[in-house]
């Protein structure tokens, strides 16, 4: 049975990846599928964009256009209520409240949310605390969400600051810890929702609009860059190696099988 770890690191630009000085990019691109080109939707906000990464669809069919959540007046399930009716277990883990919405009440097993101002460095301690969740419960999916390089990087210093650097790299030592502790037994996907420029996002921009995306796995090749990805496309893409039947609404497409 196939088991997925979906991490997403909030406002990560392509670039700013590749400018953090992280040394462990280097393997996560020879280990994985992966793009520096992805397309976010617009508007490039933090909860509209997750809703389409779970929903698989814009923000024009899900009516979130900002941080305020709205039920959609034509319900549509997402990737948690897919799972759920499958019998799998999920978790999640967040340091910002309302990213709580992308999911039903009762479509998870655990969460745990840790305000990302509470503490210095929340992002490690969610990972810390999901790493511990896997190890006990084996749960067949886990969402990591780190806001930090959003808020502490983007919003109070700037994108491409050096503080926003630093964040970026700080996560990327997570994700690093992620794959060396659960990747045997998980496949991990790697993402951001949105990039930003100055201390703002939510424009159609290249800077707010290009994500990065990795995706590290059997049913992935390695050191393999793709092109003409979105972020619509990572549930179907989940759901296809989870082998659980997607939604009918959705509308991205499986990245597995545009690899074989």
């Amino acid at each position: 049975m196939e088991k997925v770890i979906l991490i997403s690191i909030d406002g990560m630009r392509p670039d700013g990846l590749k400018k953090c000085g992280n040394a462990y990019l280097n393997t996560l691109i020879k280990k994985s599928t992966h793009t520096f080109c992805a397309r976010t939707v617009f508007p490039s906000i933090t909860l509209p964009c997750h809703l389409s990464l779970f929903h698989s669809v814009p923000p024009e069919r899900h009516c979130t256009f900002d941080n305020t959540y709205i039920p959609p007046v034509h319900p549509i399930n997402s990737l948690f209520d897919q799972l759920n009716a499958a019998g799998k277990r999920c978790a999640m883990y967040y340091g910002w409240e309302p990213i709580i919405n992308v999911r039903k009440p009762g479509t998870l097993y655990a969460s745990e949310y840790i305000h990302s101002y509470s503490f210095d460095h929340t992002d490690d301690m969610l990972t810390e605390r999901a790493l511990e969740y896997i190890k006990i419960a084996k749960p067949d999916f886990v969402f990591l969400y780190m806001v930090e390089t959003d808020e502490k990087g983007g919003h109070d210093n700037g994108w491409m600051s050096d503080a926003y650097l630093e964040y970026i790299s700080r996560a990327i030592d997570n994700v690093k810890r992620v794959i060396e502790e659960a990747g045997d037994e998980y496949t991990v996907i790697v993402t951001a929702d949105h990039g930003g420029h100055d201390r703002s996002h939510g424009t159609d921009a290249d800077e707010d609009m290009t994500i990065p995306m990795f995706f590290v796995g059997k049913n992935f090749k390695e050191n393999n860059e793709i092109e003409g990805v979105s972020i619509l496309d990572i549930t179907p893409t989940i759901a296809d190696v989870m082998k659980i039947a997607p939604a009918r609404e959705w509308e991205g497409k499986s990245l597995v099988k545009q690899l074989h």
